[in-house]
């Protein structure tokens, strides 16, 4: 894998001219399902994957910030609204890496209210978040409409190889001691759940774009690998 040196900002403005471009920014890029729902008539969604402690809200927060620039609609979507309800993540623990990789995020809500609506022939109203973690309560939020050609930016943990119909993907990489180090204390064991991730899912390979970021001063990335 080749790195190339980059600021979080160039990198959101390279990401972005590449979405704004009509030539290479519709169709399938992630390779897990048929990105039918991109093009002048859809809309374009883009998977920003990494542990917490990568802090991809802050690369989905630049890319937004950029596409806005460019007069693009936008809307971004943190998988923590999706958590589900404490019972059923912590049935069986509050440290059981089989129910962190398969248990602790809605799918099936993200697949209803955020996915469908921005399906081929979908409305476009996108319900943002649904659990807040915190309260252990529904959030209540109001649905949001996203107008067509516009940009749903999905981020948080364990987002590859679900067979989300994103148009781009993007991993943001640490390492194991970058994990560990990033990581607060009583979160760590989480670090077997990304272990399996890291073998099982290789989000690295599946990943149309791979950032390390071990030291978020000095991130690298490989480029935007396929159209």
């Amino acid at each position: 894998m080749q790195w190339e040196a980059i600021t979080w900002q160039r990198m959101a403005e390279r990401l972005a001219g590449h979405l704004d471009d009509p030539g290479g920014a519709f169709g399938d890029a992630s390779g897990d399902t048929p990105g039918d729902a991109s093009g002048p008539d859809g809309w374009q969604r883009v998977g920003i994957d990494g542990a917490p402690a990568a802090d991809t809200g802050a690369l989905a927060g630049r890319l937004a910030q950029e596409l806005r620039l460019r007069g693009r609609s936008v809307l971004v979507v943190p998988t923590a609204g999706f958590l589900r309800p404490a019972s059923l993540r912590f049935e069986f623990g509050r440290q059981d890496v089989d129910a962190y990789l398969d248990g602790w995020y809605d799918t099936a809500a993200l697949w209803r209210e955020v996915f469908g609506p921005t399906d081929p022939g979908g409305t476009g109203r996108v319900l943002p978040d649904l659990w807040d973690p915190v309260t252990d309560r529904a959030t209540r939020s109001p649905y949001v409409e996203l107008p067509v050609g516009g940009v749903l930016l999905v981020h948080g943990p364990l987002l590859l190889g679900r067979w989300f119909p994103f148009d781009l993907t993007v991993h943001v990489r640490l390492s194991a001691g970058a994990l560990a180090r990033r990581t607060e204390e009583s979160e760590r064991w989480t670090g077997a759940a990304f272990a399996r991730y890291e073998a099982e899912v290789d989000p690295a390979s599946a990943a149309d774009v791979v950032v390390r970021a071990d030291d978020p001063r000095h991130p690298a990335w490989t480029g935007i690998r396929r159209s």
